[in-house]
This record gives C-alpha cells, structure tokens and sequence, in this order.
C-alpha cells in the first residue's frame, strides 16, 4: 500500500505543477494581450498655450508744465560746468551725483547733458527711448529750453537730457550764426529759476565745449588720481583764458575736484599732494573715493545718494555738495 501511495502523491503534485503552468501562460498572454491594446492607444501632443506677456508701459515723461512748485526764495544762480577734456575722469559721475547731493540738501539743480554719449542722462534713470526732444534742438533748432526740461527726476533736480544726435551738433553748429552763445543764450531764461544749473561736458575741447565755457560763470575740473593726471589740464586751462579775454570776462575756475582716490596707494597720495601744489587753494578739500558702488549706480538709473545712501561715495559727494554751497 506505501508504494501505490506514493504514487497517487506524485501523479497529484505533477497535475498541480501542470495546471499552475497552465494558468500562468494565460495570465502572461492576457497580460500581452493588455499591453499590445495599449500600445494601439495613440498619443497626442499639443504644445502648450502661452498667454502672451503683457509689458507694463513705462509712464510718460513730465514735462516742465509739471514741475513741482518750488518751497524757497531762489538768489542769484550759478552756472557751472563740469568739464576736463580727458575722459574717464568722473565728469558725468560728478554731475549726477553732485546734482542729486545739492538736491538733498534743498537746492534747485537743472543737470545739463552737453555729452553725446548722454551718460548724465541714462545716469538718473532717463529712457532714451522716451525722449522726444533734447538739448540737440535747443542749440540747433531754436527749441526752448523749457520744452526740454524733464522735471523733478530726483529730489530738486530738473533735466536737459542728450541723445545721440548732439553728436552731429559739432559739425551743423561750424555754419551757424554766433554759434559759441547758443547755450548761453538759451540758459539766459532760467537764471532765477534755479539755484545751481550743471553742465557735463564732452571730453573734448570742441563747439560744445566752447558753448559750456561762454554759458557758465564758474568751472569744477575733475581730475582723476592717477599717473596721467595732469595731462591735458594745461590745454585746458589756455583754453580757458582765452574764451575769458574774449567771449565771458567772468569764467573762472570754481574748484578743482580730485577722484578716483585710492589711500592704500602712494600714487594716489602723491597725486593729490601734486595737484594741491599746483592749484593751490582751488582744490576741494573733498577726496571722491573709488569704490564700486559708485560704478554700480549708473546701471540702476539712480544717483549714489539713493543707491547707497551709507556708503564712502554717497558721503563724499555730500561732503563736496556742502562745500560747493560754503564757496558760494
């Protein structure tokens, strides 16, 4: 009986094993059956809708109609331009900057740009884009200068932005009639307006050049800490004298303005030693330190006083503006 037991347990294990294999093999071709139906399924793509990006207009200009009322009893204004015949010497930095610190402390400024490339300009934040007429038309068209002022840019300061075509003006104004008096005699309206009005001048010694030096009553002549500091300032200088002999018995140097000042160097040190020898009591006693926050500024359209109002530049170009005021 033990043997034909036995085999009764094996012949039921192997249909055990037979039917589980049985039932596997359908699962298995279900499950192809499954995945063949959806390989059938076709997919279809469709690219994303984007709803189109709405630019936010930039507000139009204010024009001179607009400008705030003025809270002071303005005096006698001072013009004065801001002009070194080399460049990258901070002229338009100090033009904006000592602007927007005489501004702060409650004076009227008007900020001219006499420089082609308009870096004054661009420096407050003025989209040129925007810009409809500029101080191009005023010497060249007879376009008043009001209609071209953009007020209150920052806190008391007023604007005559420039744009690309000033720099065609050299030319047109060889034929022009009494072409060295164009600005002053546009800038003639405005005395009594303004407390202080600003000429950045091009680092060049041409009409537009000439045209600053007739208007203004006094110079502040930007020079850099560096090995070449002087170089150029003699050409300058004779320039000067002769527009004064002949064209503004007035001009004269207001103060010469040392930047790009760097104390850890000795050539910055003996630079300033040089230049304070050399004009004496002329220099301003205020040293514009090089830092990056004072190159940074120009990229956000803000003055460095609003930029970094803490920093060593914003504090220096204080210090300069209070001094500009004590001279006078």
């Amino acid at each position: 009986m033990g043997f034909f037991d036995g085999l009764k347990r094996e012949k039921r294990d192997i249909d055990l094993i037979s039917q589980q294999s049985q039932f596997e093999s359908e699962n298995s071709s279900d499950l192809r059956e499954e995945v063949d139906s959806e390989e059938l399924i076709e997919v279809i793509e469709r690219p994303a809708v984007q709803s189109p990006a709405q630019e936010i207009p930039a507000p139009p200009l204010k024009t001179y109609k607009d400008k705030a009322p003025v809270k002071h009893v303005i005096g006698q204004t001072k013009i004065i331009a801001i002009i070194n015949q080399k460049g990258g010497v901070g002229k338009s930095t100090t033009a904006v900057n000592l602007a927007a610190a005489l501004g702060s402390l409650g004076k009227q400024v008007l900020l001219v740009d006499l420089d082609p490339q308009g870096n004054s300009s661009s420096g407050l934040g003025v989209m040129k884009s925007q810009i409809r007429n500029c101080i191009y038309d005023v010497l060249l068209n007879d376009e008043p200068i009001e209609e071209v002022i953009i007020p209150d840019i920052c806190e008391g300061v007023d604007i005559v932005p420039a744009t690309i075509n000033l720099a065609g003006a050299e030319v047109e104004l060889v034929t022009e009639m009494a072409r060295e008096n164009r600005l002053k005699d546009a800038t003639g309206s405005l005395r009594g307006k303004y407390d202080f009005i600003l000429i950045d001048c091009p680092p060049a010694l041409g009409l537009l050049t000439i045209n600053a030096l007739v208007a203004a009553d006094k110079l502040i002549i930007p020079i850099q800490c560096e090995f070449y500091a002087l170089e150029g300032v003699t050409k300058l200088l004779d320039s000067m004298k002769r527009v004064k002999s002949r064209l503004n018995p007035t001009l004269d140097i207001y103060g010469v303005l040392l930047t790009m000042y760097d104390g850890r160097t000795t050539l910055s040190r003996q630079v300033v030693e040089e230049v304070r020898n050399y004009f004496g009591k002329s220099v301003f006693k205020t040293l514009i330190p090089r830092t990056v926050k004072l190159s940074e500024a120009p990229s956000y359209g803000q003055a460095i006083i609003t930029y970094d109002p803490a920093g060593k530049g914003a504090l220096a170009y204080m210090d300069l503006a209070k001094e500009v005021i004590q001279r006078g």
